[in-house]
């Protein structure tokens, strides 16, 4: 037992990516681009929508809360991770990383209900236009604003609380670029099962609930194909398409994830790492584009502010 403290280390130590050292300047660089780009996308988005009183309806509020999470989750670890490529700084307080492990799991929930939100609202425009102003008032938007927020933070607290109960081993090094709670848990020598069950539990109840629920658009893609007009046919599918692109993507990376973590040994850490940062950095990145740019009114705003200036 002499190799088993109850106190917390002051720091962490992040390793970053190993096995990729002779390229963190270049990773570095790809990851540090994503990062200006999402934020200069998702900011755009905000101020567009803010400032144009047409774009004031809930589907660009329910896009504004999408926009507001994907910049606090790239904010939450992106810098980090670059500050370690390029300039070696791997320490963190411990204090720090358990604040890290919160926001990213937390945000991460959020924008999963967040995505389910845009879901709800494309299912009620589509299926039941005539009721769409009536149902989708500006106090229910309020109320799924505040429910997106409680939901992620309730439902992820538990992370660093039950961390704190563990005894960790003399070893305060992180296999990773960022204070994920796999890997913050790996350092513990005491029982983490109940840690590593309350996070698949977790992880596995909220994609799959949130997953039934957007399979709303069946019914969605159904309704379209009801639309005696062509165009608005092809309108309808169109904005389903941008929306079934992002929830796949963000799924996807979700879940693929989880299966590597948990069940494929023998992938190099590298790749998980690599794969964890995507899952991170993707939404960001693209949701202003998916949400944005492909969205006729939003696109035609940034075009006509472009040819202003």
């Amino acid at each position: 037992m002499s190799n088993i403290t109850i106190s917390h280390p002051t720091f962490f130590k992040l390793l970053g990516i190993p096995g990729l050292e002779s390229s963190y300047f270049y990773i570095g660089c790809i990851f540090f681009l994503v990062y200006v780009i999402s934020v200069m996308g998702n900011i755009t988005l905000l101020i567009i929508i803010r400032i144009d009183q047409s774009l004031h309806h809930p589907i660009y509020f329910f896009l504004c809360m999408l926009s507001l999470v994907d910049l606090a989750l790239t904010t939450a670890t992106t810098p980090k991770v670059v500050g370690i490529l390029w300039f070696n700084s791997q320490e963190i307080y411990f204090e720090a990383c358990l604040m890290q492990m919160f926001f990213i799991h937390s945000f991460a929930t959020m924008e999963s209900a967040a995505l389910l939100a845009m879901a709800f609202d494309r299912y009620i425009a589509i299926c039941h236009p005539l009721r769409y102003t009536t149902l989708l008032t500006n106090q229910l938007i309020f109320s799924i604003g505040v429910a997106l927020v409680i939901r992620g933070v309730l439902c992820v607290m538990p992370l660093p609380i039950l961390f704190l109960r563990l005894s960790l081993c003399n070893n305060s090094v992180i296999h990773h670029s960022f204070c994920d709670h796999i890997a913050v848990v790996k350092l513990a020598c005491s029982d983490t099962n109940l840690n590593s069950l309350y996070g698949l539990v977790v992880a596995m109840l909220i994609v799959a609930l949130d997953l039934v629920f957007i399979w709303s658009y069946i019914l969605i893609l159904h309704a379209v194909f009801q639309l005696a007009s062509r165009d608005a046919r092809s309108k309808a599918l169109s904005t389903c398409a941008s929306h079934i692109c992002a929830i796949v993507m963000f799924y996807l990376t979700v879940v693929l994830l989880s299966v590597v973590q948990r069940f494929a040994k023998n992938v190099p850490l590298y790749i998980v790492i690599l794969l964890a940062n995507v899952y991170l950095m993707l939404p960001p990145l693209t949701n202003p584009i998916v949400y944005g740019v492909k969205t006729q009114q939003v696109r035609n705003r940034i075009l006509s502010l472009y040819r202003r200036h």
